[in-house]
């Protein structure tokens, strides 16, 4: 007898810990943004959630074959999304990542890039079936991810390309990628590095890439946001100071405390114990996506599963890495927290076809 799906089957625990960590998040925005021109973004952040959620559901309930079955379709309308921002997208602070859209509002395609990769990536490599990965394999896997790597870097965000890099490296190991060509791919990356370092990169992405290393030596310019980062979590102690009584926050000392550095923001308010707490809840959500990918009804279902894992967890060690000085500041957010209808949109799109793989799992 066949079984139809049903929201019984619905990752219940995964949405409680997503939503809870969503709650802290608006939380902490209300907090950073009180009194300042950015006030009232706690409430736009509550919308986009609602908004999400709704994605969520919706997506949950659109098999996730079809997807997969189009993601040719999905990947070319993606290039042509980045070219669009090339030539007709909107700049702002030096760099054109948005198309506007009627209302004032902004649409930022290298966002949904994401998971977009993970898709083709999913679909190409279960299409492989259990033999490794050929240097073949490997190379076309490169180009998939690399075509929109290139285009997201030209406008220009290193940050965002980053996040392309797991979900190649996540897709080329569940791939069965041979260890002599992880070698291959290691030095030929070594070989370029210099030259991706001179000709590739701008000069303010260089200070971002070197300033982690020796932030005291240009405190008031290159080193600024980092040095008041870690002054921020520093200052919280054990238990933090409270919500809206950080001296750094309150005081406009740190950057972006709502966006980028909001567990910098998080962790000055709420001390170390609020940090870990954080991180607990992070890795309860990152245990429950891996429960769903070892469960999945196919191996495409776990691959994509998978490759989501691959882009939280990126940004959870990025973000987390960068506000207490161990990474470069990237402009990196941290999922679900920081505040960003493309962000929050993008995870809720992403989790609710790992729904909808986790409740199909139980179809015949």
């Amino acid at each position: 007898m066949r079984r139809l799906i049903s929201f019984r089957d619905f990752d219940w625990v995964l949405l409680t810990f997503v939503l809870i960590i969503c709650s802290l998040g608006v939380l902490e925005i209300y907090s950073t943004t009180y009194g300042t021109k950015f006030a009232g973004a706690h409430m736009r952040q509550v919308y986009w959630i609602m908004a999400g959620l709704a994605v969520m559901l919706t997506v949950s309930l659109i098999n996730y074959q079809i997807l997969l079955e189009n993601a040719h379709w999905f990947y070319i309308a993606s290039l042509v999304a980045l070219l669009a921002v090339t030539f007709f997208g909107k700049k702002y602070l030096g760099a054109r990542r948005w198309i506007q859209l009627p209302g004032g509002q902004h649409f930022q395609p290298s966002e949904w890039v994401k998971l977009v990769l993970i898709l083709m990536l999913a679909k190409y490599f279960s299409g492989e079936g259990d033999r490794e990965a050929s240097l073949s394999d490997v190379v076309k896997a490169g180009l998939i991810a690399g075509v929109p790597m290139l285009l997201v870097l030209k406008q220009p965000d290193l940050g965002t390309a980053l996040t392309y890099v797991p979900v190649a490296l996540m897709g080329l190991f569940l791939g069965g990628i041979q260890l002599r060509h992880a070698a291959v791919i290691l030095v030929i990356a070594g070989v370029l590095m210099p030259t991706v370092w001179h000709y590739g990169l701008k000069p303010y992405q260089k200070d971002r890439l070197t300033s982690f290393l020796h932030p005291e030596a240009d405190s008031q310019k290159t080193g600024y946001q980092l040095e008041q980062s870690k002054i921020a979590v520093g200052s919280g102690g054990i238990w933090g100071k409270g919500v809206r009584k950080g001296t750094q926050t309150q005081g406009s000392f740190l950057p972006e405390p709502h966006t980028d550095f909001i567990f910098a923001a998080w962790s000055e308010e709420h001390g170390f114990v609020g940090a870990v707490a954080l991180l607990l809840l992070y890795f309860m959500v990152l245990m429950r996506l891996i429960h769903n990918a070892q469960t999945a009804p196919d191996s495409a279902g776990g691959f994509v599963v998978m490759g989501v894992v691959a882009v939280l967890l990126f940004h959870i060690l990025v973000n987390a890495g960068m506000v207490v000085g161990f990474m470069p500041v990237t402009g990196i957010p941290l999922p679900l927290m920081s505040y960003g209808g493309s962000s929050v949109l993008f995870m809720f799109l992403a989790l609710g076809i790992v729904m909808n793989i986790r409740m199909r799992r139980f179809v015949n």
